[in-house]
C-alpha cells in the first residue's frame, strides 16, 4: 500500500464524505428538480457554498489538532465563504457578475484539487481522483466563463454537473482514505505483535 503524505492532506476522511454528500445533493437539485427561478438558484448556491465553507472550517480545526494541513482547509473555507457572500449580495441583480463568480470559484477549486492531487499523496488512486476532479473544474469553469450566449440557468446547470463530479470523487476519496486508515492500523498492529514476539523470543533464549 502506498504511503499517504499526511503533511498535505487537508481534511479528515469524514470531511470528504460530508462534502461529497452536500455536493451531490446540490448537483441533483440543480439538474433534476425543475427549478427555473434564477434568484432561487443563486440563493441555493449561496447556502450550499456557505455549508461547504463550514465543513472546510471544521476540517481546518481538525487538521490543526494534527499540526498539519490546516492552512489548506482554511484556504478552501475562505474560497467557499467568499463565493457564497459574493453570490448572495452581488449576483442577484447582475447575472454577468454571477457567471463570473461561479466560473472563478469553479476554476480555483479545480486548481486546488490538482495541487492536492500532486502533493497530498503518492497513492495512484487518490492522485487520479483529485486530479480528475481538478481538471473537470478547470474545464467547466472556463466553459462557463467563455460561453456568453447561454442563459444563467444553463451556467448553473454546468455548475451542477461539476458539483456532481466533485461529490462522487469526494465520496470515493473519503471512502478510499478510510480504507487506507484501517489497513494502516491493521499493519501497525501486526508489526507490534511481531515485534513483541521477537522480543519474547530473545528473552527466552537468554
Amino acid at each position: 500500500m502506498a504511503k499517504i503524505n499526511r503533511k498535505y492532506i487537508d481534511k479528515h476522511w469524514l470531511m470528504f464524505l460530508i462534502r461529497g454528500g452536500l455536493a451531490i445533493a446540490f448537483g441533483c437539485v440543480i439538474l433534476f428538480s425543475g427549478m427555473t427561478e434564477v434568484d432561487n438558484i443563486v440563493a441555493l448556491a449561496s447556502v450550499f457554498l456557505l455549508s461547504m465553507g463550514i465543513v472546510d472550517a471544521v476540517g481546518a480545526l481538525y487538521a490543526s489538532t494534527k499540526k498539519h494541513g490546516w492552512i489548506n482547509s482554511i484556504i478552501d473555507a475562505l474560497i467557499d465563504v467568499i463565493a457564497a457572500v459574493a453570490l448572495l449580495f452581488f449576483a442577484k441583480n447582475n447575472l454577468v457578475l454571477g457567471v463570473v463568480i461561479i466560473s472563478v470559484y469553479t476554476i480555483l477549486s479545480g486548481v486546488i484539487d490538482i495541487f492536492h492531487g500532486f502533493l497530498s499523496t503518492v497513492d495512484p488512486t487518490d492522485r487520479f481522483i483529485r486530479i480528475l476532479a481538478g481538471a473537470a473544474g478547470c474545464v467547466i469553469g472556463l466553459v462557463i466563463l467563455n460561453a456568453g450566449g447561454f442563459e444563467m440557468m444553463t451556467f448553473m446547470r454546468f455548475f451542477g454537473v461539476y458539483m456532481l463530479i466533485v461529490g462522487v470523487t469526494s465520496m470515493i476519496y473519503g471512502a478510499h482514505n478510510r480504507a487506507q486508515g484501517i489497513e494502516d492500523k491493521t499493519a501497525r498492529s501486526v508489526a507490534r505483535k511481531s515485534a513483541t514476539r521477537k522480543k519474547a523470543g530473545k528473552k527466552s533464549k537468554k
